[in-house]
């Protein structure tokens, strides 16, 4: 996809070792950017995303946590992050185990301030 949002070029996440892919889609499940590998389903990845986010979102309204900011899933080969930037966009990021776990935290929720200001 084009690396531009709004005609502000965005990057992904260069320079955080052991980030393998991230993306950007609005909150309706539709991709707006990503650099996924060729041989994942984008659209797809997408779509189940955004459900996650969605069901998340209704639990802690449910379990009266207040308001979702972000989930990450621990797998065996590394983790997926899910953070909502703004109102209308979320942020994917898929890592391996090796990654520096504050240090991608603390890049992705400055990164998510900067989507929410484009989109």
């Amino acid at each position: 996809m084009e690396p531009y949002i709004n005609g502000e070029f965005f990057a992904g996440l260069p320079g955080i070792p052991g980030v393998e892919a991230s993306a950007i889609i609005s909150a309706d499940g539709i991709p707006i950017w990503s650099n996924f590998p060729q041989d994942f389903d984008e659209s797809r990845i997408a779509a189940m995303t955004a459900t996650l986010l969605s069901l998340s979102k209704k639990a802690i309204v449910e379990m009266k946590k207040g308001i979702f900011n972000e989930m990450y899933i621990k797998s065996s080969e590394g983790y997926l992050l899910v953070m909502q930037a703004g109102q209308n966009a979320i942020l994917i990021v898929s890592t391996r185990n090796d990654v520096r776990f504050g240090e991608l935290l603390f890049d992705c929720r400055r990164m998510c301030e900067n989507i929410a200001k484009l989109i």
